[in-house]
């Protein structure tokens, strides 16, 4: 099947963008990357996604901005209370028998998994001892992460997702409300590492014992699926953990048989 014009300057944009910038979304998949770009497009005031490219290649603010359209955060606290339930449920009386732990959460984003993740060490009485590696390829979206505030008039749903996940305690506790923010404790995150990493071209850099990774894979191709899986596998010490979203799965991959399901609903996985 012939290719369109489009499809012809998307893939030329995103190898510009690898060979300018060593950002690697080659293998990301069609539809969202074509659906992204184009509303870029109309965003940034550009006619064609060669007068995109133009733009990018001579001007790096240029692909800033486009960065924060190709890597859109969609996101929020607890998302998926069953899956962070499960974490509570399954996993953390394990992790509890380590007298230290590494946890790393791939796609950090903006940071609400992050957050989530501190608050449910900190109640398993886990968070002293955990070194969180929080990553992600948007530099603008780790800066956001790091100043853990946050829309206060999304209090309400992340509150309930909290409940549901098992909460113990009252969510306002954990943050500060002023000027329609929600300020979380600094505490949280004293032992959390923000730090750019891209699962498309860099390597593994640490041993951890949970892997969290969750709605980055949807947007990804076979190939970089199974890279993702590989550094995951690399990373993971004997019998680590690792959580996926809830579109998501390992049983089509060359690494299935590495992995049980612990829930398998929930997306959750332990090394074999």
């Amino acid at each position: 099947m012939q290719n369109s014009d489009t499809d012809i300057e998307l893939k030329m944009l995103v190898e510009a963008i690898y060979l300018k910038y060593s950002y690697d979304f080659r293998d990301y998949t069609g539809a969202s990357q074509k659906r992204r770009v184009l509303h870029a497009l109309h965003e940034m005031e550009c006619d064609s996604i060669s007068g995109l490219q133009a733009r990018i290649m001579h001007e790096p603010a240029a692909f800033s901005q486009l960065l924060q359209y190709l890597t859109i955060p969609v996101t929020s606290m607890f998302r998926d209370p069953t899956y962070f339930k499960a974490l509570r449920e399954q996993v953390m009386p394990v992790l509890r028998t380590y007298p230290s732990l590494k946890i790393w959460i791939a796609g950090c984003s903006t940071g609400e998994e992050v957050v989530s993740m501190a608050i449910l060490l900190r109640e398993e009485g886990l968070l002293e001892r955990s070194m969180i590696y929080a990553t992600d390829i948007n530099p603008q979206s780790l800066e956001k992460a790091r100043k853990g505030v946050f829309p206060l008039d999304a209090m309400r749903e992340y509150t309930e997702n909290y409940q549901l996940a098992g909460g113990t305690r009252s969510f306002s506790d954990y943050y500060t409300a002023a000027y329609n923010a929600a300020l979380f404790d600094s505490s949280l995150c004293d032992n959390v590492t923000f730090a750019d990493h891209s699962l498309a071209t860099d390597a593994v850099f640490a041993e951890t014992h949970l892997i969290s990774c969750r709605n980055v894979m949807i947007y990804f191709k076979k190939k970089l699926q199974e890279r993702a899986f590989g550094l995951f596998h690399e990373s993971l010490c004997h019998r680590g953990f690792l959580g996926l979203g809830s579109k998501e799965s390992i049983d089509f991959s060359a690494y299935a048989p590495s992995f049980e399901p612990v829930m398998k609903r929930e997306r959750l996985f332990r090394k074999r």
